[in-house]
C-alpha cells in the first residue's frame, strides 16, 4: 500500500497516511467546500488500511473543524475503532491541541468519550 500525502490549503488539512512507517498525520483546518469529495480518497485508504490488523500511530492536530468535517471524522474514528475491536489492531492516537484553543480540547475530549475502545491521548501544546 502506497503512502498518501495531501498538502494543506487554507480550508483543508495536511494529511499523511504512511503504512510503511506506521503513521498517520492530520493537521490544520478542515472546512472544504465539498467535504465528501475531499475526504473520499482518504476514507478509501483508511478502509483498505484498516481492513486487516495493523499497529499504527495517529497524530491529530486540528485547529478548526466544521460540522460536515466533524461527521467525516466520526466516520474515520468508527473505522479505527472497528479495526481495534474486530481486527485486534493497536492504534495510538495523539490529539494535539493548543492550550488557547478550548474548542479543539473539547473536541478531543468528546472523541475520547465517544470512542472508549480507542487509545486517545490529549496532548497540550503552547502556541
Amino acid at each position: 500500500m502506497e503512502k498518501i500525502i495531501i498538502e494543506k490549503t487554507t480550508t483543508t488539512p495536511y494529511i499523511k497516511i504512511d503504512p510503511e512507517n506506521k503513521i498517520i498525520e492530520i493537521m490544520g483546518k478542515s472546512f472544504p467546500e465539498n467535504t465528501h469529495i475531499f475526504y473520499k480518497s482518504v476514507m478509501e485508504k483508511f478502509n483498505e488500511l484498516f481492513s486487516n490488523k495493523i499497529d499504527i500511530k495517529v497524530n491529530l492536530e486540528l485547529e478548526y473543524v466544521n460540522s460536515s468535517s466533524l461527521k467525516i471524522f466520526f466516520d474515520i474514528f468508527d473505522i479505527w475503532e472497528n479495526s481495534v475491536l474486530l481486527k485486534n489492531s493497536n492504534i495510538e492516537i495523539s490529539w494535539v491541541y493548543d492550550i488557547e484553543n478550548d474548542i479543539a480540547q473539547e473536541m478531543g475530549e468528546d472523541f475520547m468519550e465517544d470512542f472508549k475502545d480507542l487509545n486517545i491521548l490529549l496532548v497540550e501544546k503552547n502556541s
